[in-house]
C-alpha cells in the first residue's frame, strides 16, 4: 500500500511524497524502485545515506557561514564541529518530534517561541553573554571558562 492510497496524509512529508509519487509515475514503473540494486531495501538504504549526507553537510556549511560573519571562519568550525553528541541527539529528537505531525510541530514552535521569550525577559547583557559562554565552551571544549 504506497501513498497513493485513499487515507489521509498523517505525516507532513506525506504530501510532498505523494507529489513526488504522482511526478514520477510516467517514468518509473510501479514495481520499480529507482537505484543501482535489483533490491529495493538496497536502493532505499543508499537514497537515505545519500540525503543524510547532503542535508548534514548543507547544514553545516550554513551553520558555519553564519557563525562565521559573526566569530571568524576558524572559531566557526570549531563551534559546528565541537557540537557534542548529546546537543545533536536532542536536535535529532526534537526534529523528529517537529516534523511527524502537525501537532508536534506545534509543540516545538510554542517551545521556541517561549525560549525566545524568555531570552528578551532576561537582560540583553546577560542573554548575549550565557550564549557566547555557551558558543566559547563548544569551539574549545578544553578551556572551560
Amino acid at each position: 500500500m504506497g501513498l497513493s492510497s485513499k487515507k489521509k496524509p498523517n505525516h507532513l512529508t506525506d504530501r510532498a511524497g505523494a507529489a513526488i509519487e504522482k511526478a514520477t509515475d510516467k517514468t518509473i514503473g510501479p514495481d520499480e524502485m529507482p537505484g543501482p540494486s535489483p533490491d529495493p531495501s538496497t536502493n532505499l538504504i543508499i537514497h537515505d545515506i545519500l540525503l543524510r549526507s547532503v542535508g548534514r553537510l548543507s547544514r553545516m556549511t550554513v551553520e558555519k557561514a553564519l557563525l562565521g560573519r559573526r566569530y571568524g571562519k576558524g572559531y566557526a568550525k570549531q563551534i559546528v564541529e565541537n557540537r557534542s553528541t548529546l546537543n545533536a541527539l536532542a536536535a535529532y529528537g526534537v526534529t523528529k518530534v517537529a516534523t511527524k505531525s502537525v501537532p508536534g510541530a506545534l509543540a516545538v514552535g510554542t517551545g521556541l517561541a517561549l525560549k525566545v521569550l524568555f531570552d528578551r525577559g532576561r537582560s540583553r547583557r546577560k542573554s548575549k553573554a550565557a550564549g557566547e559562554k555557551m558558543l566559547r565552551e563548544q569551539a574549545d571544549p578544553d578551556s572551560l571558562i
